[in-house]
């Protein structure tokens, strides 16, 4: 398929097989958040910040946009392939999904990663089987919480961006969430 013609598929109207359930993958979930934290990336990019081959993360990349959850960039031709979400129409006159919608699609593809891990962990090897999930309530200010939320940012990034050369033979993708939200009263009138 010319890169035209593909570029035109990508935009038109979604098949009803891109409502199927997407299979849960680590390595899909790691791309739908590069892809949220980037804007778009091509395999090569994809595999060079995920520490996997450009083979693995284009197959990736091409089922999430089978299940209509990114689509190719526009782009200049050639054998590059940028890919980006997909906003579409949520099937309401005059309203398009938003960056919150696709953060819930995130949260939960999150959600089922965690939920497979456990069910799944007894399978790794003895030195991955130890869950290292923790959970805090701290007291904190609107500015403290993006002050935190930049720090966990800034503290990972020194992993995530490392250089797959510079990593240790034996590490592996390992999934972070942080989520730093209010815990809102049942009656909005108590604190």
């Amino acid at each position: 398929m010319s890169d035209e013609k593909r570029q035109a598929a990508s935009t038109g109207p979604l098949p009803h097989r891109a409502r199927k359930p997407l299979p849960d993958h680590p390595v899909r979930v790691a791309l739908l958040d590069l892809l949220a934290e980037a804007g778009t990336v091509t395999s090569t990019e994809a595999a060079t910040r995920l520490g996997h081959s450009s083979g693995l993360c284009s197959f990736h990349l091409r089922q999430l946009a089978a299940h209509g959850l990114i689509e190719e960039a526009p782009h200049k031709g050639g054998r590059v392939r940028p890919w980006r979400l997909r906003w579409e129409p949520s099937g309401e006159p005059g309203r398009e999904e938003t960056p919150e919608e696709f953060d819930a699609l995130a949260r939960g593809l999150e959600d089922e990663s965690y939920q497979h891990w456990l069910s799944h962990r007894d399978r790794a090897p003895a030195e991955w089987r130890q869950d290292e999930s923790f959970s805090a309530v701290v007291h904190l200010t609107p500015a403290e919480t993006a002050e935190l939320a930049s720090s966990v940012r800034h503290l990972l990034a020194g992993y995530r961006d490392r250089d797959p050369g510079a990593r240790p033979a034996d590490a592996v993708a390992v999934a972070a969430v942080t989520r730093l939200f209010p815990l809102l009263p049942d009656n909005p009138g108590q604190s």
